[in-house]
């Protein structure tokens, strides 16, 4: 049952935090400027009004996982930490002598409270919108493009993760007291999965052995993933086990397993709008969402900042339309004709290739016909035949038999006159130079909110990941905005 609202903590040790917390801590500076109550509005509908008994806030339960995003945390270390953290007592409302969750219950929350809500698309628009009313967004324009994570599972066996997480555990006690190594199980030489998981519950036995150890913070930390990581391989036997997860690719010879996330962001740095896809999908395609939701969002767009993958036929003329110009350097590659849009191959400007709809790169093309001799020239596109041969979509794409498989794209000269010119004007020049910003904003979120792996299986749990990582970012930068 879910109580009307949140109960305010009356507590005669209140005024502790007027002590203790600064007027310039982070958390104090969040709580000021956001009222959270939208979350009870839209997760009302989740909880039983009338029976059972009272669940925890869901404010409070949604300001947990927003501190595990901020701090980078495991659930238990951000449930622990609000023990003794008065920043974080006093960032959850609680008393300074309140009880604490279990651990466990936040992972009820997110499977059985926030599973089915639109969290992405709820926290950009509450950010923008006060960032909006605060007058921060001044510019027009949006800038485009698209980070990806990995899979949990990837690049690793479960095997692999397991002894990645138990040497980060030993190291951590080492640093503390070297004579540990003496003391220490012997570890599991054999790719045996069960060996290993065996070695990894004794290591953590004899580490929970020593009281004082195992509760300094660098190796309770350690611990506590550790720990996670072995109930995680124990449900799932495996952790590449992804099924939303697809191989995307960086380059020509680099490529990577696990998600990517399309962003739109202003000129100030706001985050406007965000798709979460599989690895493999094209950044280009995704546009016309990221400009829809923008705009939904309050925000008034003239013009589009990007690289070459958005600068294709389908988005010029959906740009041309409402008369917004896009500032993306010209490619006669992702003007893709007019195939329909589920066979549709996709350009991927880092490899300077075409991947096909089951996510294979092309692995060579070639320039077909000469310039300026009546036909148009054509890029053919070569794909590794091996592959199409056994690949489940080669029905009516691969012909039983072929010795290649081509996908040709026209250069239709003349088509992106307009484009061209604008390319050579000081507004495109000048507008060019803000797009470094957004690389700025993919690194902020991968390296300071451990948005570069993926924390669960799944796109629904990604879309979950970003939705707070974005949230959190763009609370930062309008607390910085509007120091």
């Amino acid at each position: 049952m879910l109580a009307q609202q949140q109960q305010i903590q009356f507590s005669a040790f209140s005024g502790l935090y007027d002590l203790i917390v600064p007027k310039d801590n982070l958390l104090r500076k969040i709580n000021e400027l956001i009222d959270f109550t939208f979350i009870h509005e839209e997760l009302a509908d989740k909880y039983c009004p009338n029976n059972g008994r009272t669940a925890e806030s869901p404010i409070r339960m949604f300001k947990y996982l927003l501190l595990k995003t901020i701090y980078t945390v495991s659930d238990v270390d951000v449930v622990e930490r609000s023990r003794y953290d008065m920043s974080f007592k006093y960032f959850l409302d609680m008393s300074p002598e309140g009880e604490i969750i279990d651990p466990s219950s936040l992972t009820k929350f997110r499977k059985l409270r926030l599973k089915d809500a639109d969290l992405l698309n709820l926290l950009i628009n509450k950010t923008v919108s006060i960032a909006i009313e605060k007058g921060i967004i001044r510019s027009r324009s949006i800038i485009v493009d698209a980070t990806h994570s990995l899979s949990r599972s990837n690049p690793y066996s479960a095997l692999e993760v397991l002894r990645e997480r138990s040497k980060l555990l030993r190291k951590a006690v080492y640093a503390i007291d070297e004579d540990m190594k003496g003391q220490m199980p012997e570890k599991n030489d054999s790719d045996d999965l069960e060996k290993e998981l065996a070695y990894c519950k004794e290591l953590e036995k004899r580490i929970e052995s020593d009281q004082t150890l195992s509760l300094i913070p660098a190796v309770k930390e350690k611990l506590n993933l550790l720990k996670e990581t072995v109930e995680d391989t124990q449900e799932n036997y495996t952790l590449s086990k992804d099924k939303d997860a697809r191989t995307g690719h960086k380059s020509a010879d680099s490529s990577f397993f696990g998600y990517k996330t399309h962003l739109a962001m202003t000129e100030e740095r706001i985050i406007t709008a965000a798709v979460v896809t599989s690895g493999e999908k094209g950044d280009g395609p995704e546009l016309p969402k990221l400009l829809e939701i923008s705009q939904s969002n309050g925000i008034e767009v003239d013009t589009v900042i990007g690289d070459s993958a958005y600068s294709g036929k389908e988005n010029l003329d959906l740009t041309g339309r409402q008369d917004i110009k896009v500032v993306a350097r010209l490619n006669p590659s992702i003007a893709q004709g007019s195939r329909k849009d589920e066979d549709r191959f996709d350009y991927n400007k880092d490899a300077d290739m075409f991947v096909c709809p089951a996510g294979h790169l092309a692995i060579r093309k070639a320039r077909q016909g000469k310039k300026n001799r009546g036909k148009n020239q054509a890029d053919t596109y070569y794909f590794d035949v091996e592959k199409c041969k056994v690949c489940p979509l080669r029905e009516n794409c691969y012909k039983a038999g072929a010795k290649t498989k081509t996908y040709s794209v026209t250069i239709k000269s003349g088509l992106h006159r307009q484009q061209i010119a604008f390319q050579e004007t000081d507004e495109y020049k000048e507008k060019t130079a803000h797009r470094y910003k957004i690389e700025a904003k993919n690194s902020e979120l991968k390296n300071v909110h451990g948005y570069g792996r993926a924390t669960s299986y799944g796109i629904t749990n990604m879309q979950m990941q970003g939705a707070l990582a974005i949230f959190t970012v763009n609370l930062k930068r309008i607390i910085k905005l509007n120091a």
